[in-house]
């Protein structure tokens, strides 16, 4: 077993909100490092979305620590800078320019902190978008993916925040990039993230596609599958089930399973490019007879076949799935109401371990006064800068 996790003694200070810049800071606090969530004393207004926001914060601030201050005054600015002095890495994702309007651009912060690495999460890199204000469902758009979302002429964004997640997580990777070069170098540098170039490496493989085949990509409900069976099929009891068949010898298996020893035989199906030629013959059939079976059946049959199949989950059956309960796919955070609840942590295993939740969901100014007393902070001069409303402490 790993004695400590990887990024042990890191200190990341992060100016962020929403979800991009937030997922940074959960991707480097989850691996080890300690990650200070610098909010106004109001709280992060990410606390308080509603509707489909309203897992936004819950979702990707576990394992921080919330300073509280009020950075328009000077004795705020002060104490951020004293942290910053003493921190490793500074991630934002604030609109161009806003950090240099405060006082905490990459620029005046590495002049007397060369080692710095600093990660700001953008809408897009260098270019003539580079000053847009920029969303994840507008680089969907703009980028190809509600465009192979969509049936065709109905661009559809994807149902999550794929380019927020994705840039934040390119975000960490960039950070890591840095801190093992400043190993050898000595110094930190600058680094981006953006929405808008994340999403197009998403569509690399449909901007390949039309280089190798000569065609225009199609968007997925239209496209022709590239398998003979790929699809989701309704069962007796009204559920879904998709079932993928995408091989010779899962065909041969299928057929004789599900008894379709003509299907089998068939000269016209003995490949799978035959038999994608042929689904307006063999789909309907295989529909009628997978509607014959319930879906607990139809699941059981095909993972005792090997199979590819899966049920079509939402969102909330998620909490009770037995495979991410067994081995700590799942930890439990404490909601702002009080309640217990549980979120997926990072999908990857190190040295035969999740990692799961050291520090529940920070209350806004939870750790202001541990932070300053980690940077020399008196506790009556923490006492006045309460009282001046400089910081709030939880």
């Amino acid at each position: 077993m790993i004695k400590s996790l990887p990024l042990e003694g890191v200190r990341v200070v992060e100016f962020v909100h929403m979800v991009m810049g937030p997922t940074c800071g959960l991707v480097l606090a989850d691996l080890g490092a300690e990650v200070i969530k610098v909010e106004p004393l109001e709280g992060d207004h990410t606390r308080h979305l509603t509707a489909s926001g309203s897992g936004f914060f819950p979702a990707y601030n576990r394992n921080k620590k919330s300073l509280a201050v009020d950075l328009k005054s000077a004795a705020g600015k002060a104490v951020v800078r004293r942290l910053i002095e003493k921190s490793d890495v500074v991630t934002e994702n604030f609109r161009p320019g806003a950090m240099d309007a405060l006082g905490f651009g990459y620029e005046l912060l590495s002049r007397d902190h060369p080692e710095l690495v600093y990660c700001s999460h953008k809408g897009f890199l260098r270019g003539p978008y580079a000053h847009r204000t920029a969303l994840d469902e507008m680089a969907q758009m703009m980028g190809g993916l509600a465009y192979m979302t969509g049936p065709k002429g109905q661009p559809l964004r994807a149902g999550a925040s794929v380019n927020d997640v994705m840039g934040g997580m390119f975000g960490a990777i960039a950070v890591m990039g840095a801190l093992f070069q400043r190993v050898a170098t000595g110094r930190g540098q600058y680094v981006e993230s953006a929405l808008y170039e994340n999403n197009v490496f998403l569509m690399a493989q449909h901007m390949m596609e039309t280089m190798m085949t000569g065609r225009a990509a199609v968007p997925m409900p239209d496209r022709v599958r590239a398998w003979a069976v790929y699809d989701t099929f309704t069962t007796l009891d009204g559920e879904q089930v998709f079932v993928g068949v995408v091989t010779d010898t899962q065909w041969k298996v299928f057929c004789e399973a599900f008894g379709l020893q003509d299907l089998l035989h068939d000269p016209q199906l003995l490949t799978n490019p035959q038999r994608v030629e042929q689904r307006a013959r063999t789909i309907p059939i295989i529909t009628e007879l997978f509607a014959r079976s319930t879906k607990v059946e139809l699941m059981a049959k095909c993972e005792a076949l090997g199979l590819p199949f899966a049920p079509i989950v939402r969102p909330e059956e998620l909490f009770d799935d037995p495979h991410l309960n067994a081995e700590g796919g799942l930890a439990t955070i404490t909601l702002p109401d009080g309640t217990s609840a549980k979120v997926p942590v990072l999908p990857i295993e190190m040295d035969g371990r999740r990692l799961g939740v050291r520090l529940d969901l920070p209350k806004v100014g939870e750790h202001t006064r541990e932070v300053l007393n980690a940077l020399g902070y008196a506790e009556e001069e923490i006492d006045g800068l309460v009282a001046a409303q400089v910081i709030r402490a939880g």
